[in-house]
């Protein structure tokens, strides 16, 4: 296409979202509380899997350690244990770091331990986080064929139903986010649908003389898109200002303050949400105009 038609098209795009300022305002009205609705669950969805990850991270398996285990033999086990496959951290714990902690757990009822300091039955162990709770059972067994290995200790159906849980929030979030992007094109496409009917016998006569269907539908696809780049923009600050609102109140609150989970600010989401927001505007954009101008067009 030539430089002349290509700014013809751009030029009447944008005369068309300003000539029909009504039309205009009402889609961008519409396109911004669907797009509105898009963030909220698109940044819900983001959360809720940041902080599966971080309950996931805090779950793990417990490797109790033989009594009898030499230094070099723990400090070897470590080794290889970090080379199976989908473990994330081994971290050592002494028999005094396991006295020491029974300690704390037994509060005021540690005369219930009283000698152990000097005959301490708890074994040494190592515990292991992963990086795929799915994986839990596959590592599992890796781990009992290795020496010093005495035992695992780990609470299968507390991760089993962790994964459940969070492949259960990926694939809700996924459908609601199609959903919300399906809406949001046959709004556009309706929306520009009434701005074409108005055009009607203009189409016609440029049909007539000999205008193709791509130069005709080309002012109309500018003008999705700038409807759609527009409502992407105004969106992402009504969307900042009110995840930032409630952001403030969720870790202000005593349930967020006794747990050791963080959520995401809106600025380490920006650019995502900005890059799925132009990409949603523009194809939104883009889609809404085709459909509606294929009636016209018969493509």
């Amino acid at each position: 296409m030539r430089y002349n038609s290509f700014g013809y098209l751009i030029s009447e795009g944008f005369k068309s979202v300003f000539k029909q300022k009504k039309m205009t305002s009402a889609s961008i009205i519409i396109m911004c509380a669907t797009m509105f609705m898009f963030g909220v669950f698109y940044l819900l969805g983001e959360n809720v899997n940041y902080v599966m990850r971080q309950v996931e991270s805090q779950q793990g398996m417990r490797v109790i350690i033989k009594d009898d285990a030499s230094e070099s033999e723990i400090d070897d086990l470590k080794n290889k244990i970090q080379q199976i496959e989908n473990v994330s951290t081994v971290k050592f714990y002494s028999k005094e770091d396991a006295l020491a902690s029974m300690k704390s757990i037994l509060g005021e009822h540690q005369d219930l331990i009283v000698g152990y300091d000097e005959d301490n039955p708890f074994p040494a162990s190592y515990f292991v986080t992963l990086t795929d709770l799915s994986k839990n059972k596959e590592v599992q067994d890796k781990i009992l064929k290795l020496d010093p290995v005495e035992e695992i200790s780990t609470d299968n159906d507390t991760i089993a139903n962790l994964s459940r849980v969070a492949k259960s929030i990926q694939n809700i979030t996924l459908v609601l986010l199609t959903l919300l992007i399906i809406i949001s094109i046959f709004i556009i496409s309706y929306t520009i649908k009434l701005t074409v009917y108005a055009r009607r016998r203009e189409i016609s006569i440029m049909k007539y003389v000999g205008a193709t269907n791509s130069f005709i539908r080309g002012p109309f696809i500018v003008e999705g898109i700038i409807i759609g780049i527009i409502s992407a923009f105004i969106t992402i600050g009504i969307v900042a200002i009110t995840y930032e609102a409630t952001l403030s109140k969720i870790l202000e609150s005593s349930v967020m303050k006794s747990l050791s989970i963080s959520l995401f600010g809106f600025t380490d989401l920006f650019i995502k949400v900005l890059i799925v927001y132009l990409i949603l505007g523009t194809g939104i954009g883009v889609l809404g105009s085709t459909i509606s101008m294929r009636k016209y067009l018969k493509v």
